[in-house]
């Protein structure tokens, strides 16, 4: 493999008998990437042209789609290319990028996530204050915020990533994140590895604690209020909540499987190390576009205007 000399290129092994299934992983990847766009672009384009919609709620809403869309496009294309391929190459510098939007992705969804539990905290708890704890402009701050942090953190652990000399060039896996980049050096990787932990539990204790508080607090007040204030509380709290049930328990998969990479069955390996970029960009418009009654409602009338007009037109 001459082509790996200058330590330019990397080889990506994580494929599970790809000669074997390779139009298979193709169809369904594909199926499963143009639904996370449709799904998310769906959700986004109903709350954007309704200006019924552009409360502080729903742009929390787009935000955390547009996240989701992010994510997917910085592996979805990759993967689908080295599906068709005969090698699974990538540029060093190129993996670089990949594994910074991948991390930035998740670390970004819980930013996004613990500005959500915000918003219902104060709306549920403080409802008489809402207007003037959540302004347009706070939204703005909380949703800059939610990405610039994330950014921040994750360049920094790239930058480290990208001074270390590699002396081996193929990853186990089907796309590039940095903690698998790190293991191919063959220097000291302690201020990278040290830098990864303080940022691992910076990213994600201080947001989940922070939303786990938030829904103590929303749940004492809805167990002192009447059975029609729960109700209500719970259809706005539920999306939001399953939300971050769902991608908590993804990354818990893949930090698992970063960690038991070696002790755990390769095909199990590749399942778990993806389904952060799954399962979340997949069922968070579903479960908004389903549970938020202004979201279903506005969607049903664009379906029934389109059959209406349809008909008229036969």
């Amino acid at each position: 493999m001459d082509y790996f000399n200058n330590g330019s290129l990397l080889m990506l092994e994580g494929h599970v008998e790809l000669q074997k299934y390779r139009y298979f992983y193709f169809v369904i990847t594909i199926i499963v990437y143009v639904l996370i766009i449709c799904l998310n672009s769906v959700v986004i384009s109903v709350i954007y042209t309704n200006k019924c919609l552009h409360e502080p709620m729903y742009i929390f809403i787009t935000a955390l789609l547009f996240n989701a869309l992010f994510g997917a496009t910085a592996v979805y294309p990759k993967l689908l290319s080295d599906i068709l391929s005969e090698k699974q190459i990538i540029s060093y510098y190129s993996c670089l990028t990949q594994a910074f939007c991948t991390y930035a992705y998740c670390a970004t969804e819980l930013t996004l996530l613990s500005a959500m539990a915000y918003d219902r905290y104060v709306s549920i708890c403080k409802p008489l204050q809402y207007s003037n704890l959540v302004k347009m402009s706070t939204v703005q701050k909380l949703i800059f915020i939610s990405w610039l942090l994330p950014f921040c953190e994750m360049s920094g652990g790239i930058i480290l990533t990208s001074q270390l000399r590699l002396c081996k060039f193929t990853l186990n896996r089907i796309y590039c994140e940095n903690y698998s980049i790190v293991k191919l050096s063959c220097g000291d990787t302690s201020a990278n590895n040290l830098y990864g932990l303080v940022i691992l539990n910076i990213a994600l204790f201080p947001p989940v604690i922070f939303i786990i508080l938030s829904y103590v607090r929303i749940l004492a007040v809805c167990l002192k209020n009447s059975k029609d204030f729960r109700r209500k509380a719970l259809q706005t709290c539920f999306p939001h909540l399953f939300t971050f049930i769902i991608f908590s328990v993804s990354i818990y998969f893949e930090i698992i499987h970063q960690r038991l990479e070696s002790d755990i069955p390769h095909i199990v390996s590749m399942v778990m190390s993806v389904e952060y970029l799954i399962i979340p960009p997949l069922f968070n418009p579903i479960i908004y576009g389903l549970k938020m009654q202004e979201i279903l409602k506005r969607i049903k009338m664009i379906i029934l205007g389109k059959r209406m007009h349809a008909s008229f037109k036969n």
